[in-house]
């Protein structure tokens, strides 16, 4: 209690110089001097950052005071540039003894034993460092590292004012002007929009950060607390969220995170400090957005952007606003941000937002997926697109070229204009073929089935005419919670799976999870080689209590209908047993109980190339094989298909690779095993021309594939591509896709 005592009561002192007259320099130098005296320690200095990632002693109390605007650390230099370059408080008894202590003679700091230091934070930008130092060796407690970061959040309204360093030094430096730019990103969800900028600025001004009465500020944070949590139950509530599927339970984990005792206990605890209610949200963002840049997992850190958006709100109602759409926005606009929450996004007219720019972003951000479930267009991973673009800009979204357009030239206007009226046409032309079947003109039937991982990809079997799921990802399910899901829980999807897929077929793929695919409740885990380590199937054998669970789940939805289960990354006859033991378990424990599904049938998804030689053994026992060639590819040639520098080296069409699924798609054929192929070459209709050609008759894509797919082979005449394909061996060894395009254009196909 004393402690907070006095920390409130340095805050008010800092608050009056904050206040007072004199220039932003002289006002720092006062608050060094308060500081070094108030944590009885000898030195006190303030570092500020310069363009270039240039940290400037500013002010300091107890080093000489010539090193004043001389002493200049690169982020990353010194002790002072690694809390920089971390966002990380550090705290040091005998500083000079780290490996990276930095000694600048002009400074006299070689009398100073131990050192604590915190980044002075705003906004997720490192302003500053503001650190103590003592002569002996002292070990500085957590409270007193606390109150420092505490009085950092003070020093960063002065480093914010544009008063010490100039904005304009600090504004990025890329001549963009008001010039036609075109901003890199990520695909999140594909398609192609224009309309008006409108910049997403939830932020709401800190007009205070020192509080005059804690209690009434503590009472504030209570009630806007209270309001948000209510404002999210009713965005629940509406009819559109109700109904439920995926988006819905998104939002209740949005709803849990809102009412998590960890965040609102540390913002509790930083109002007792003496900070205001708004400066207590901010202060505890910035500390879980400095902790979170650490974090490598790419579905952790997008947990980052519920926390940003849940921030925003509480600022929002603790200013008394609302999240009403504005009636001003424009007609048809694009939507720029850092980073959104899902119901964000939600709180815009849906019916004029056609477009999604963040400068984060990732497939499974929550965001991403409610923007798929709204078919609005989205680009993750656009750096710097807040200061690149300005609100009221004319911006161009083609999320299926990964690119933004930003004040588009007029002929990028008029060939935006004209593919949107194209893509229109195809819409329709496509939906057109949906109740047509896809054959070739020979007759020759092509089963086109969906990949889908979520309940919001089903209403699409209905829209593009699939005939069934060929690839239900069961791990996003286990990707968008917060914890495991319970036997019940899955059941419920899974069941809802099926009774919309209604007599069409769904295969069902057991978890494939590891790689980069983590789940945010399992510890990490240290692979050198993700991709070709502990993941899918092995982790399932490893862990068979999980395996069982999802098996045991997976039955007591199909009670009584057909059930179709998938393992995945087989790359021995002995892993495929050993599932299957397990599988059989449960359907006697099922059996047991009455309640056993009407048919089961288990398959392989075949991405291991050494299964290829296990084939005669395997076909026997499985009843269908599935080709997943998103990694049979990058194991194929050794290549990480998410590195960028060999993401075009090595092509699906090439000679090793048609070979390959040739011979599988032989050897099914011979063994009356049937085949699917549910990687993403069975959604470019040029390599779906390719795979027809070789044997295949079952593809399985993503929605928006169907449509061309199709097209493509109700303009295929099949016998002649056989009589091309047949010559594989004699073809060049390279990449087919140039001779494959001459045979479409030739021959009149559609692709």
């Amino acid at each position: 209690m004393e402690a907070a005592t006095g920390s409130r009561r340095l805050l008010r002192r800092l608050r009056d110089v904050m206040a007072g007259s004199g220039t932003a320099q002289e006002r720092l130098n006062e608050i060094v001097r308060i500081i070094a005296a108030d944590m009885v320690a000898e030195v006190c200095s303030c570092y500020v950052m310069r363009a270039g990632e240039v940290l400037e002693l500013f002010a300091t109390e107890g080093l000489r005071p010539e090193a004043v605007h001389r002493t200049r650390l690169r982020v990353g230099e010194g002790l002072v540039g690694v809390i920089a370059a971390t966002a990380s408080p550090l705290a040091l008894a005998d500083a000079q003894s780290h490996p990276d202590f930095a000694y600048r003679p002009e400074t006299g700091e070689e009398v100073y034993h131990s050192l604590m230091g915190v980044p002075i934070l705003r906004g997720g930008r490192v302003l500053g460092v503001l650190v103590v130092q003592n002569r002996i060796q002292r070990n500085y407690t957590e409270d007193e590292i606390e109150a420092l970061q505490t009085i950092a959040m003070v020093l960063a309204e002065l480093a914010a004012g544009g008063e010490l360093v100039s904005p304009f030094e600090l504004a990025p430096s890329n001549g963009i002007g008001l010039l036609p730019t075109r901003l890199d990103g990520i695909k999140l969800n594909a398609g192609l929009a224009i309309g008006i900028a409108v910049l997403h600025e939830p932020r709401v001004v800190i007009r205070q950060v020192v509080a005059e009465d804690s209690e009434a500020e503590l009472a504030r944070l209570r009630a806007a607390i209270a309001a948000m949590q209510s404002a999210i139950d009713d965005l629940l509530a509406r009819s559109d969220i109700a109904s439920g599927g995926e988006h819905r339970d998104i939002l209740e984990t949005y709803r849990m995170f809102a009412a998590d005792r960890g965040w609102l206990q540390r913002m509790t605890d930083a109002v007792r400090s003496g900070l205001t209610a708004e400066a207590s949200v901010q202060k505890v963002q910035d500390e879980t957005r400095a902790r979170m840049s650490k974090v490598s997992d790419p579905y952790l850190r997008e947990r980052l952007a519920d926390l940003e958006d849940l921030t925003s709100r509480l600022q929002q109602h603790l200013a008394g606003r609302h999240f009403a759409a504005d009636a001003a926005l424009p007609a048809e606009f694009i939507l720029i941000a850092r980073s959104m929450g899902p119901a964000e996004l939600l709180d815009y007219d849906r019916r004029r937002l056609k477009g999604l720019v963040l400068e984060e972003g990732s497939p499974t951000a929550h965001v991403a997926v409610v923007a798929r479930a709204l078919d609005i267009p989205v680009i993750g991973r656009v750096k710097d697109v807040l200061e690149k673009v300005e609100a009221g800009d004319l911006v161009v979204v083609d999320a299926d070229e990964h690119q933004v357009f930003v004040r588009p030239s007029e002929d990028v206007q008029q060939a935006v204009a004209a593919r949107l009226e194209l893509r229109l046409g195809q819409r329709l032309s496509y939906a057109a073929l949906r109740d047509l079947p896809a054959a070739t003109r020979c007759g020759t039937r092509v089963a086109l089935q969906l990949n889908a991982g979520l309940l919001l990809d089903l209403p699409y079997l209905d829209e593009t005419g699939a005939e069934g799921v060929g690839l239900f990802r069961t791990e996003l399910l286990f990707m968008m919670r917060q914890d495991f899901p319970t036997v019940s829980q899955q059941a419920s999807i899974y069941r809802r799976v099926l009774e919309h897929a209604g007599e069409r077929p769904v295969t069902f793929r057991t978890l494939d999870i590891g790689g980069d695919k983590l789940l945010p409740y399992m510890s990490e885990i240290p692979d050198e080689n993700p991709a070709m380590g502990w993941r899918a199937i092995r982790i399932a054998l490893d862990r068979p209590a999980l395996l069982r669970q999802q098996l045991r789940a997976l039955i007591r939805a199909a009670a009584g209908r057909r059930l179709r289960v998938m393992f995945p990354m087989i790359a021995e006859i002995g892993e495929l047993d050993a599932a299957r033991a397990v599988l059989d378990l449960e359907l006697e424990r099922a059996g047991a109980r009455g309640t056993p599904p009407a048919k089961v049938e288990v398959g392989v998804m075949f991405e291991v190339p050494a299964l290829l030689w296990e084939l005669p053994q395997l076909l026997p026992r499985i009843d269908f094989l599935s080709v997943g060639t998103n990694d049979l590819v990058q194991f194929l040639f050794a290549a990480d298909r998410g590195n960028p520098r060999l993401a075009e080296r090595y092509d699906a069409l090439s000679l090793p690779v048609l070979q390959l699924l040739a011979e599988v798609a032989r050897d099914c054929a011979r063994a009356k095993v049937p085949l699917t192929l549910c990687g993403e070459m069975a959604g470019q209709p040029l390599d779906a021309m390719a795979l027809i050609g070789i044997g295949f008759r079952t593809l399985s894509m993503a929605p928006s594939s169907v449509g061309p797919v199709k097209a493509m082979i109700r303009s295929l005449e099949l016998a002649p591509l056989e009589a091309l394909l047949a010559t594989l061996a004699t073809l060049p060894p390279r990449t087919l896709r140039g001779k494959l395009h001459d045979f479409a254009r030739d021959h009149g196909v559609a692709v």
